[in-house]
């Protein structure tokens, strides 16, 4: 009788054991990676700033542009007049003004100033592309662990199941004295650990799911099993060219460097002077007897004779700065190359880990196996089968965690390249045009692109701030 039980529990847990390497059911309209990259993109509350920012630095090089041109203003003032030359009587006068005045000639300090500016609206590109990377690379970082996490609890269920199976047989063997009540117990203590474990696990996917929503803008439904990983160089030394040639941050200090060099151009000229002239039209009208109307013109060479050595200290303080930013610009290069350098290894480790892990769980199904087979004829105990379940189990976890490393190392690399970006990813979808504002105030439309979500905030921020 207690070889038919042993029997008909080890086929139980032959079932459920197959199910320890089965994945959750993924339907047709699961949601992909992909479709997380897409949202993120599109719901990023910190895409929206870092555009809002380099519309603001469009607006500086419109600025800019502008003290190229000559200023027109229209002045108007009126006057009474009371004292002993009018006889105590009161004199109204009315004074109109329209004048213009302009740089003529500044040695170039102005167009340098437009360039220097253009320069600094190509690093906050470079930057908001930076930001870019970032958000699709937590995104990516949050799909695979929920992945993970969901994976994991599935593992931890299936645990239970086999488990308590375990423990029925366990219980069956004692009432008909083919077994100790030690051999309950232990099946008792493994059952307490398996349900920790599944809680612990449905813990973790709550908080993913969390996270997920943070980065991604939504809660995500069920999830597909991670696509192919993405084409990557075939070295490390074609990565880091790659990263050298394309990494925002650098050409962001590229740039950064560019303008500091302006800077520097524009403080050595300031000793030079400037050239402006005026052209002013005036209409007086004195009481309604009399009127007088001139139009007067100026030009106005200014140079500085001697200012206390502040533009001398100017210009050293410019040089200064644009050696800095060069400085600055070859620590970033360094950085990036290191970061490259370390996902690659890391990525390397990574896949290893995870060929290891196939070889332990197929040696821990060999070994369950065994241990089963043993556990029929009667050589092998209770705990034996649990200990065997649990190395099975804990190469399964193993498992899922080294597949999650080698994603993520993929993109992590991917992102220190500078490649982590919509158009290198082809998601496929409309990019934000960073040049559009720009255009839109050199044709003399400004445009704002306010998002999706600017929108729903003003909609908030209005029902709060408006009076009943």
């Amino acid at each position: 009788m207690g070889f038919l039980i042993r029997m008909r529990t080890v086929a139980r847990a032959a079932v459920l054991g197959v199910g320890l390497s089965g994945l959750a059911a993924f339907s047709a309209q699961a949601e992909t990676l992909a479709d997380a990259l897409v949202a993120a993109y599109q719901n990023s509350n910190l895409l929206d700033q870092n555009r809002a920012l380099l519309r603001a630095s469009d607006e500086d090089v419109q600025q800019a542009i502008a003290a190229l041109g000559p200023v027109v203003e229209f002045v108007s003032t009126a006057m009474a007049n009371r004292g002993t030359s009018t006889g105590y009587s009161t004199t109204y006068s009315m004074n109109f003004a329209l004048s213009v005045s302009a740089t003529l000639f500044d040695f170039g300090r102005s167009r340098m100033a437009v360039e220097a500016t253009r320069e600094q609206v190509l690093s906050a590109r470079a930057g908001l592309v930076a930001v870019e990377q970032n958000v699709l690379f937590d995104a990516a970082q949050a799909y695979m662990s929920l992945f993970s996490e969901m994976q994991t609890v599935e593992l931890q269920r299936n645990s239970v199941s086999v488990i308590e199976e375990q423990l029925r047989a366990a219980r069956e063997r004692f009432e008909l004295g083919d077994s100790t009540r030690t051999d309950v117990a232990i099946a008792q203590a493994r059952l307490a650990a398996a349900r920790s474990g599944l809680a612990a696990a449905q813990g973790n996917v709550a908080v993913a799911r969390e996270q997920f929503n943070l980065v991604v803008g939504r809660y995500p439904g069920s999830l597909r099993q991670p696509p192919r990983l993405p084409t990557l160089p075939s070295s490390l030394a074609a990565a880091q060219d790659i990263a050298r040639r394309f990494h925002p941050a650098i050409t962001q200090a590229q740039h950064q460097v560019t303008a500091a060099d302006l800077a520097t151009e524009i403080a050595g000229t300031q000793r030079m002077g400037t050239v402006t002239g005026g052209l002013t039209a005036q209409s007086t009208i004195i009481g309604s007897s009399s009127d007088t109307d001139s139009l007067s013109a100026n030009m106005r060479y200014a140079v500085p004779i001697y200012n206390g050595g502040r533009l001398n200290s100017a210009e050293r303080q410019a040089v200064a700065r644009g050696e800095a930013q060069r400085a600055a610009l070859h620590q970033m290069v360094a950085t990036v190359q290191q970061a490259v350098a370390a996902n690659w290894s890391q990525l390397q480790v990574a896949r290893a880990t995870l060929a290891a892990g196939d070889l332990q769980i197929e040696a821990s199904q060999s070994a369950y196996d065994a241990v089963r087979a043993e556990v029929e004829l009667g050589s092998r105990t209770t705990l034996d089968l649990l200990n065997a379940e649990q190395e099975l189990l804990d190469a399964r976890s193993a498992r899922i965690q080294a597949s999650t490393t080698v994603q993520v190392a993929a993109y992590a690399l991917l992102n220190s390249m500078g490649q982590m970006t919509v158009e290198a990813l082809r998601l496929g979808i409309p990019t934000y045009d960073v040049e559009a504002y720009g255009a839109g105030l050199r044709g003399g439309s400004p445009r704002a692109t306010p998002s999706e979500q600017s929108i729903r905030l003003d909609r908030i921020m209005g029902r709060h701030t408006t009076s009943p």
